[in-house]
This record gives C-alpha cells, sequence and structure tokens, in this order.
C-alpha cells in the first residue's frame, strides 16, 4: 500500500513539470501528455527499484528516450476532413512563446532535447551528456548550435531606444 502512496504523492508534485518538459520536447501538448502518461506507466512498473534520491533523474530518462526513440504513445488514430485546432498552451499565448516553440520544432530531436535539458530543466552539461549517452563536447557544440539557430529564427528583442 505504501508504494501507491509514494507514487501518488510523487505524481501529484511533479506531473506539471514533466507536462512541460515534455511540450518543450514536442511542441505539442497532445503529444507532451501521452509522452508523460506513458513516462508515469513505465515509472510505476519500475517504482520499488528505483533510488529515492533518483527518481526525477530516473523519469527524465524515461521522458527523453520516449520522446527520441519517436513511439507513438497513444492509441487508435483517426482519419478526419479537418484539422482540429491546436491547444493554446497554459498560461498567456503570447506572440513570443508561439515564436520560441516555432523555433525549436525546427531543431533536430536530439538539439531540441539538448536545449530543453540545459536551459528549461537547468541541467549540467555532464547529466545531459549521460542522460543521451554522448560525449560532453557534443552536448556542448550541439547546444550551441541549437541556440544559434534559435536566435537566427527569432526576432531580435526590443532595446529601451526603440
Amino acid at each position: 500500500m505504501s508504494r501507491d502512496v509514494d507514487f501518488s504523492e510523487y505524481f501529484a508534485a511533479r506531473v506539471q513539470r514533466f507536462r512541460r518538459v515534455a511540450f518543450a520536447l514536442s511542441g505539442d501538448w497532445h503529444a507532451a501528455e501521452d509522452l508523460v502518461q506513458a513516462m508515469f506507466v513505465q515509472l510505476y512498473r519500475r517504482w520499488r527499484r528505483v533510488r529515492p534520491g533518483t527518481v526525477d533523474a530516473y523519469a527524465r530518462r524515461i521522458l527523453l528516450n520516449l520522446f527520441l526513440a519517436g513511439r507513438r504513445v497513444s492509441g487508435r488514430e483517426y482519419v478526419t476532413s479537418s484539422v482540429p485546432e491546436r491547444e493554446s498552451p497554459p498560461g498567456r499565448d503570447t506572440s513570443l512563446r508561439l515564436d520560441v516553440e516555432r523555433a525549436l520544432a525546427g531543431l533536430t530531436p536530439r538539439q531540441r532535447a539538448m536545449v530543453v535539458l540545459r536551459f528549461l530543466e537547468d541541467l549540467p552539461v555532464r547529466e545531459v551528456a549521460a542522460l543521451l549517452g554522448v560525449a560532453e563536447g557534443t552536448v556542448k557544440s550541439q547546444t550551441a548550435r541549437g541556440v544559434e539557430a534559435l536566435r537566427t529564427a527569432l526576432p531580435a528583442p526590443a532595446t529601451e531606444e526603440s
């Protein structure tokens, strides 16, 4: 019984954070929900084996693996004659947020993952490299390229003089 209570408390405390990360990775709220749901299902299956101090890192690794694998975690797909409207992210829907989403969508999945993990999750280079199974230099160079691509794609910030 304690397993379920502990997992429920962890889920309640972290679900919003992981949804935010999944959205930053996928760029789609529906896909983010699917990724997070699949992540928590896998985490629950292994809950007894996960060491208490490593749960966040373990969950993040599952989420990242699901995203990079491009696994379909949803059930059936239905063909319709019209495209459904895209759900707006929670909070204010500003043009800058939309610009950032478009710019992130232009990155490769690995670059996007590195940028999200480095700057949204604020993980050190060493940890991102371990999560992705690449050298630290690869994380540095790919993150730099991703940030440069974002700078190119995003409008220049307004200055006080303009």
